[in-house]
């Protein structure tokens, strides 16, 4: 039986970890089945955005960590191999990713959120990167991801403590989008989702491209990505579309193409 329950409403499509009795926590074959559900929404144009959250009490919790226990350095590194793979494929997908954080998102959990673009937290969420604990280091993009949200001396304090991240001090350090109620997190992700997936998706998928491209590249070739993708977009039929409904005063249609 799946512990992944894939949801659709119109163009949005939701991820859901269910696996209550774990708090979420993901074992090998959980994250190998995330990774073909990526690859799934990558390749359907009628999914236009993405929600990723958990159930009861855990966001993920982590790795299944008793599937550490005996195992040998191989089969060790075989487990963090993939999950770099499909954390990645995580962060890379071309659609708009929302984290709806619900409870524990601890280790593995933290690191799924930070792979999303945005992130919508109850005020039951907590946020840490323990692994210090065990002897380990995060290895699922912790240490370089949130030091490039957040800067390095706090994720230092956090991956060097291991210490829990309230949502409080998460809003207040510009980590959060989003931070509501708990009886409000799945309404007010819905929505935000939805706000996204209106959008024309072939603009949409290209500003995510090019501002993640961006912070990887010097400022002249980040400026000079835009402007070749500012004149894909004119060119395309959506933006001909946008132009035109705008000079009408009429709604646009926006087909992806």
């Amino acid at each position: 039986m799946s512990n992944l329950v894939i949801e659709r409403d119109g163009a949005v499509l939701t991820i859901r970890i269910d696996r209550e009795e774990a708090l979420g926590a993901l074992s090998a074959a959980m994250v190998a089945e995330l990774g073909e559900r990526l690859r799934a929404v990558r390749a359907d144009g009628t999914v236009r955005a993405v929600v990723l959250t958990g159930t009861g009490r855990g966001f993920i919790a982590g790795a299944d960590i008793g599937e550490y226990d005996g195992a040998s350095a191989a089969e060790f590194d075989a487990y963090q191999r993939l999950s770099r793979s499909v954390f990645d494929e995580l962060a890379a997908l071309p659609q708009p990713t929302v984290a709806a954080v619900n409870g524990y998102a601890f280790g593995g959990g933290f690191e799924v959120a930070l792979c999303c673009d945005f992130i919508v937290a109850s005020e039951r969420a907590r946020f840490a990167l323990p692994e210090v604990k065990l002897g380990l280091i995060p290895g699922g993009g912790g240490t370089q991801r949130l030091a490039r949200a957040l800067g390095t001396r706090l994720t230092k304090e956090l991956v060097l403590t291991g210490r829990t991240l309230h949502p409080d001090e998460a809003d207040r350090r510009g980590l959060l989008t989003r931070l509501v109620p708990a009886d409000q997190l799945a309404t007010t992700a819905a929505q935000f989702a939805g706000q996204l997936a209106a959008g024309a998706p072939l603009a949409v998928r290209e500003a995510k491209r090019v501002i993640d491209d961006g912070i990887r590249q010097d400022l002249d070739a980040a400026l000079t990505a835009e402007q070749a993708a500012l004149a894909r977009l004119y060119a395309s039929a959506d933006g001909r579309e946008g132009i035109a409904a705008f000079v009408a005063k009429r709604t646009a249609t926006f087909t992806g193409r």
